[in-house]
């Protein structure tokens, strides 16, 4: 599976930007993993909250992503964050699953831990599934 998710990396630029890596991707679940560094704190050497956020949007749009029928694309009309607890070193993972996969919309729920496994963060966000040319 590395191919597989440094090929679905590869799909979204600005995860890859940030340095979002991917552990395991399905419709079922997307976990991905973004290291501390210095370029993403704030200056008071926590990481950002739009770092943890971008995070979090990139893990669930991806599930959403694997899970839409041939040819559809997905963007993200709402979400909302709620910040529990700062991240000053290591490893954020995001576990990433979709809780309503309906014809027009998919709603995902996306958690993230810090390196000692504690919650620092929860997003639910709704992805909307697009069908139509767009040119």
């Amino acid at each position: 599976m590395p191919e597989q998710t440094a090929d679905l990396v590869a799909l979204m630029p600005f995860a890859r930007h940030i340095g979002m890596t991917i552990d395991e991707a399905s419709a079922d679940q997307v976990i991905a993993r973004l290291a501390w560094a210095p370029e993403l704190r704030t200056a008071g050497g926590l990481m950002h909250g739009g770092v943890l956020m971008s995070l979090a949007d990139s893990a669930g749009a991806l599930v959403a992503y694997l899970g839409l029928p041939e040819g559809a694309r997905t963007a993200t009309i709402t979400s909302s964050t709620q910040l529990f607890r700062p991240v000053t070193a290591g490893e954020v993972r995001a576990i990433a699953i979709p809780l309503h996969r309906g014809r027009t919309t998919v709603t995902i729920q996306t958690s993230l831990y810090d390196s000692q496994d504690r919650l620092v963060a929860q997003t639910t966000q709704t992805q909307s599934v697009i069908t139509r040319n767009l040119a």
